[in-house]
């Protein structure tokens, strides 16, 4: 099941209020996430760390 924009923004908000640690996006996620990514307010304080084959690993940053 491919995720929606929506999706992408649940993730987001469970990243911020810390019910998850990271997760990652692939890059045939990553125009669709970068969409929710670029509409959500504290979108600063998200840090993605890139890694091989496109892949992205995002994390919250608390200490800002």
């Amino acid at each position: 099941m491919d995720k929606t924009k929506s999706d992408y923004t649940a993730l987001l908000n469970q990243l911020r209020d810390g019910e998850i640690k990271e997760f990652t996006i692939k890059p045939a996620e990553f125009f669709l996430f970068q969409q929710a990514f670029m509409d959500y307010e504290t979108r600063k304080r998200i840090i993605g760390t890139a890694g091989d084959q496109g892949i992205v690993v995002y994390h919250y940053d608390n200490d800002n």
